[in-house]
């Protein structure tokens, strides 16, 4: 399976049980030419891509399929003749197209920069009108299902499509009026095809393996957690956290941000039948650690916060909001930041640590409540995994934020395993979705504690970090 991430490429061997092993990573960190600016190089993320798989196969080989999963909603454009890519690769969190959004939304167009359309047509702007006849455009699982094919498959699935601002909101197809608006050919976008099923031959790798599945990775995330079912649930927290909850075959009933704040996906779509979900977003979560380490320079790594928490009871009082970016999820506010409130003399090094550990996990109990109330529906356990799914103190914080447990992926990152289940299903290593959701079986479950939780005092916290940029604040998309 190949899993496209925001700062590396993975490729690893899934088997029947479930199991992963010849995992292969190679580093592709994002370029940050201006602040707000994200870009990567299409043609480095593929050769890495092919190189980690040649070498996941050299080792694990041969497979009965292949899966991609990748990072949602960033852009390439390349030229549909040569393959070559016709500029950088816009990342998610890229802001230049931020303008854009706010001029159609007085238009009476909703569309968000973090969203793939108007990164789209920042591209296709640049080109010479000759080269925008030919120009196909894709997000990351388009580029490397066309890649691995040799060109031949230019597609798309609906967990992907449906984060581009392009697509219709019941999953039927992509939206032409928009599309027009910005100057896209309908021409370039990629056909829509099941999240699971064959699509083509991967002639890039040995033995020509079938490419069966397609899908973005937060979505894999939450099938390889098992979360096939209505009502089941997973947070992957990472530099920044998504939380989402399985609700079956019918869509939500908001049409763009529900009531608490959260977002309508497409989960997959297999045999042509959609599977919907509800999504959280958190926009700080191990990048509070990282602030630690990189600015503070109280932790020589992320991984050193488990033991310096760990060297107190508590916080001693103090509060850490880990609103660095402002808030997502259930707020929404751009200009809010992050606050340490509460310090005293006695405040230290271990204090502030486990307050910011603490802070995420509160923040992740808020995305928990505000999935439940926009889905509608009861979650009993909380699925995790992602880089912060390693530290203990956290876990045990988060299940007692929640006041419920917390069960731990037994992959650190159940993204690759996602891939490889949707690619299986094609092939009939797992009968159906029944049979991915008996796979799960966790490496920790951490039970809430006695203590308490202090969601009164985080909440008052949250209040006093809201709105200190004012004319952030007012921003909306």
């Amino acid at each position: 399976m190949i899993d496209v991430g925001t700062s590396s490429v993975r490729a690893a061997i899934v088997h029947a049980d479930a199991t992963v092993d010849h995992v292969q990573r190679r580093p592709l960190p994002p370029s940050v030419p201006l602040p707000g600016l994200v870009e990567f190089d299409p043609a480095a993320m593929a050769a890495a891509a092919v190189e980690a798989a040649r070498a996941a196969l050299d080792g694990g080989g041969p497979v009965d399929a292949v899966g991609v999963t990748a990072q949602r909603a960033s852009a390439v454009v390349w030229d549909g003749r040569s393959g070559a890519p016709l500029g950088p690769g816009l990342g998610w969190q890229d802001l230049r197209t931020a303008g854009r959004c706010l001029e159609l939304q007085a238009q009476g167009l909703r569309l968000s920069p973090s969203e793939s359309a108007t990164k789209f047509a920042w591209l296709l702007d640049r080109l010479d009108p000759a080269a925008r006849t030919d120009a196909k455009v894709g997000t990351v699982d388009s580029w490397l299902a066309w890649t691995l094919t040799g060109g031949r498959l230019h597609v798309t699935d609906p967990s992907n499509a449906a984060v581009t601002g392009l697509f219709e909101r019941d999953g039927r197809g992509w939206k032409p009026d928009t599309a027009e608006r910005l100057g896209i050919n309908l021409g370039a976008l990629p056909g829509v095809v099941d999240s699971s099923g064959y699509l083509g031959e991967a002639s890039a790798l040995p033995g020509t393996p079938p490419l069966c599945g397609l899908v973005g990775d937060q979505q894999a995330s939450l099938i390889g957690q098992g979360c096939t079912r209505p009502g089941l649930a997973k947070a992957t927290f990472g530099t920044g956290a998504m939380l989402d909850v399985c609700t079956g075959s019918e869509r939500p009933s908001f049409a763009a941000r529900g009531p608490a704040g959260c977002f309508p996906i497409v989960a997959w779509r297999q045999a042509g039948t959609l599977t919907w979900g509800v999504e959280a977003i958190m926009l700080t979560a191990g990048s509070a650690l990282d602030w630690l380490v990189e600015d503070l320079g109280i932790l020589g790594s992320a991984g050193d916060s488990e033991a310096a928490a760990a060297a107190c009871e508590d916080t001693g009082g103090v509060v850490m909001v880990p609103a660095l970016l402002g808030f997502g999820t259930p707020q929404w506010d751009f200009g809010a930041r992050g606050a340490v409130l509460g310090v005293t003399r006695g405040t230290g090094k271990p204090q502030l640590v486990r307050a910011v550990l603490e802070g995420v996990a509160h923040s992740g109990a808020d995305l928990l409540e505000a999935a439940e109330r926009d889905a509608g529906v009861d979650v009993a356990r909380l699925r995790v995994d992602g880089g912060m799914s390693a530290n203990a103190v956290f876990l045990q914080a988060l299940a007692d934020a929640c006041g419920r447990p917390v069960e731990v992926s037994p992959q650190l990152e159940a993204t690759t395993l996602g891939a490889g289940f949707l690619a299986g299903l094609a092939v009939g290593t797992w009968a159906d979705t029944d049979a991915v959701a008996a796979t799960w079986s966790p490496r920790l479950v951490l039970e809430p504690s006695d203590r308490p939780a202090g969601r009164d005092r985080w909440r008052d916290a949250t209040d006093k970090a809201r709105r200190w940029y004012p004319e952030l604040s007012a921003l909306d998309f």
